[in-house]
């Protein structure tokens, strides 16, 4: 597939890139597979460090209550019981690990299925690099007027790292910024549009 290239103003430049299809128009999608990866993608995130304490962990006396029968109600052992205020948690959360497996070959059909999804919708856009001499958030916001971007959810996908565009984003809400070495399916469907520089399309390319 081809794609126009656009420079910082908004205009096209006349040339062209072409997308290899074994990465942005595969013949059949897996919606299961991207939803494995965004999970497992999430649940790396998560810290799991929840901690409830349960009966054996609360301070309290042992000592007996009241006696063992007659009492006109349930029998209770000590006041640490969790039928109690401030006893112990019946099954509380405990310190765990939420990371998942998935094989490798999962994942690369899981990001080339989304990529291929953004491709369909027409959201991906190629542009000219964009080079920074130093951190310029008004620039980068006046590009993505220029596009007709503005406000929209956007990645921009770099060949490499750029200190000065990464710090130009950083205050953009609505912008992130990810080298095509590290782009990922959650990134990829967490943003509406796609934006690909020009000398970052041969490294998506040769995406395994």
């Amino acid at each position: 597939m081809e794609l126009a290239v656009y420079n910082i103003k908004g205009e096209d430049t006349g040339r062209k890139v072409t997308l290899n299809d074994e990465i942005f128009a595969i013949a059949e999608p897996n919606e299961h597979a991207v939803y494995l990866d965004v999970k497992q993608f999430l649940a790396n995130k998560r810290q799991g460090t929840h901690k409830a304490k349960e009966r054996s962990e609360i301070a309290g006396s042992t000592k007996k209550l009241g006696r063992q029968k007659g009492g006109g109600g349930a029998r209770h052992g000590d006041i640490k019981s969790p039928l109690f205020h401030g006893g112990g948690r019946v099954f509380g959360p405990r310190p765990r690990n939420y990371g998942f497996k998935l094989n490798k070959k999962v994942k690369a059909l899981a990001r080339r299925s989304a990529l291929t999804y953004k491709a369909q919708n027409n959201q991906i856009m190629v542009i000219e690099d964009i080079k920074f001499d130093a951190p310029k958030t008004k620039e980068f916001v006046n590009i993505t007027r220029n596009l007709k971007l503005e406000g929209q959810k956007l990645l921009l996908v770099l060949a490499g790292q750029e200190r000065n565009l990464y710090l130009s984003l950083r205050n953009v809400p609505t912008a992130n910024v990810v080298t095509a070495s590290d782009i990922n399916t959650y990134r990829v469907l967490d943003n509406r549009m796609i934006l690909v520089t020009e000398s970052s399309v041969d490294a998506l390319n040769n995406l395994k």
